[in-house]
């Protein structure tokens, strides 16, 4: 993934996401909107590596630790997966072709086990 591609795709999920849930910027405010930012980094870094290893359990692991870590830190499953379905929909943008179909597939799968959890 191209890093424009990379810095558009997040810029318009936490915009939407923070334009979706104004409470989050009152309940975790600069901060939390600096963490939302990074977590989708790190989204989009272990898309890349499960593509490039071509392992949707690379996905699913990190998926699985990232829905500990937020909701021990009171951030409810429900804002994962909207975030990754936001990541789905902005995954549109990629030039790569197999490597957006890769991307969304490996998230509506996430996002199915997120909702089965």
């Amino acid at each position: 993934m191209k890093t424009i591609e990379k810095e558009k795709i997040v810029h318009e999920v936490v915009e939407g996401i923070y334009n979706a849930y104004p409470f989050l910027w009152e309940k975790f405010g600069q901060n939390g909107r600096e963490r939302t930012t990074e977590d989708n980094y790190h989204h989009l870094n272990h898309l890349e590596t499960t593509y490039q290893l071509n392992d949707f359990t690379f996905f699913l692991d990190y998926t699985e630790w990232l829905e500990r870590v937020l909701t021990s830190r009171n951030v409810g499953t429900e804002l994962i997966i909207d975030n990754y379905q936001r990541l789905h929909t902005s995954a549109k943008e990629l030039e790569d072709e197999d490597e957006r179909c890769a991307y969304q597939h490996y998230l509506s799968r996430a996002i199915q086990h997120l909702q089965q959890s």
